[in-house]
């Protein structure tokens, strides 16, 4: 004959059986595991990649949990698990030497950009009715904001200086490669236009006002001197350290890039 204890065991299992009931230790050692092997796969893998998982068991996966209350659990598991990732990006691009530095920050910019267009809509239930609804935000906007905070704020100084370089060296760098660069970088943040407007205004249309044919060669002479500026203080291709050349561009982002078109 069955024990009290069994019989309160038993009639425990079939209580969370026909309730579904997942539990966080459930969810700790079951449902997140199953995310955090999709979101590895889908931050590393290559553009044209097959990509062994289904799409359709995450997804209920998530659905689950957020019917099951641990959207906020998730939510922070996934923050934690991007910015994780990122920080190792960060640190890799760290030790590129300059002649592979930009085309490394642009493999990463559009690695992360393309697994955020599978990763935001696997947890578009937690999106829905967690952070739309509780925290007064988006998914997307939040990640594309830690790729920001702990890759492109870290790395700016040190690109921007190569991208002017390459700018006035041809087939240094692809156009393609130099577009995504820079577009993306508007997109992460449109206020580093100011530390380039030549730039960007080359591969973003209507930042700038329309150029007065007069003031042409004086737009040109501008360039020129930002261009000596960064050699004369430190700045030359091939440079293992780029941090004079970044700290010089921050110096005179205030003086050479108000006196530009647009920003004067």
């Amino acid at each position: 004959a069955p024990t009290a204890s069994s019989t309160i065991n038993i009639n425990t299992s079939t209580s969370k059986f026909l309730m579904n009931v997942i539990t966080i230790e459930d969810y700790k050692s079951t449902y997140w595991p199953k995310l955090d092997g999709a979101i590895d796969q889908l931050l590393t893998q290559s553009p044209g990649d097959y990509i062994p998982i289904s799409y359709e068991q995450i997804y209920s996966c998530v659905y689950k949990c957020v019917c099951q209350q641990h959207s906020e659990q998730m939510y922070s598991d996934l923050i934690k698990k991007i910015t994780n990732h990122l920080e190792r990006v960060s640190k890799e691009l760290q030790a590129s030497p300059p002649d592979l530095y930009i085309e490394r920050f642009n493999i990463a910019l559009g690695q992360y950009m393309g697994a955020l267009q599978s990763i935001v809509p696997l947890f578009i239930y937690m999106n829905k009715f967690y952070i739309e609804t509780k925290l007064n935000r988006d998914l997307k906007d939040d990640l594309i904001k830690l790729f920001t905070e702990h890759v492109a704020e870290k790395h700016i100084y040190s690109l921007m200086p190569l991208l002017l370089e390459a700018q006035s060296t041809p087939f240094q760098v692809t156009p393609s490669t130099m577009a995504n660069i820079v577009k993306g970088l508007y997109t992460l943040r449109p206020e580093w236009v100011q530390m380039a407007p030549t730039l960007f205004s080359k591969f973003i249309p209507n930042i700038l006002p329309p150029a007065v044919e007069s003031e042409l060669s004086e737009y040109a002479a501008q360039d020129q001197k930002f261009q000596r500026e960064l050699i004369q203080n430190g700045f030359t291709r091939g440079d293992q350290s780029r941090k004079r050349a970044g700290d010089e561009l921050a110096y005179n982002s205030s003086s050479a890039c108000a006196s530009s078109r647009g920003y004067r």
